[in-house]
């Protein structure tokens, strides 16, 4: 995919699957919502999470994005290595938290009350920064069946 393609791929998709190393040297995968924000993929989770305790003993995560899993022709992807950076910072946290709100609500505003209780929820989340270090990407459309 090009990066206009992926740029796109990621607006319109709304699960990415996390892979982080858990202590015994196995991967963790968990799927998360997330926003992007300036090509960077952003998510939040509780604090004490698994996924979590993970990232503070090793940032590096694998993440994957993956659209067209009932035909093999239409399978289509972004594999992303990247370094996660733990923002606990209440305003970031809280702002993440709004933006998911909004995107997965599809909305344009939130109403005050529920401002409010993802304030009170953000106090025991952090936000995830995800920096990317390389992508892998494929697209089966584009091989017109010759696979």
């Amino acid at each position: 995919m090009t990066s206009g393609e992926v740029a796109a791929f990621l607006e319109a998709e709304r699960v990415v699957t996390v892979a982080t190393l858990g202590r015994d040297g196995w991967p963790h995968l968990m799927p998360l919502w997330y926003v992007v924000r300036e090509g960077a993929l952003w998510s939040w989770t509780y604090a004490k999470s698994q996924k979590v305790r993970n990232l503070e003993r090793d940032a590096r995560c694998t993440l994957q994005v993956e659209a067209g899993r009932d035909v093999y022709s239409e399978l289509r992807g972004v594999m992303i290595r990247a370094g996660a950076v733990l923002h606990r910072e209440p305003d970031v946290v809280l702002g993440v938290g709004v933006e998911l709100a909004l995107r997965y609500a599809g909305a344009t505003a939130l109403p005050g009350e529920a401002r409010e209780a993802l304030r009170a929820q953000s106090a025991k989340r952090v936000a995830i920064e995800f920096r990317e270090r390389s992508r892998a990407t494929w697209d089966h459309r584009k091989l017109a069946g010759l696979y």
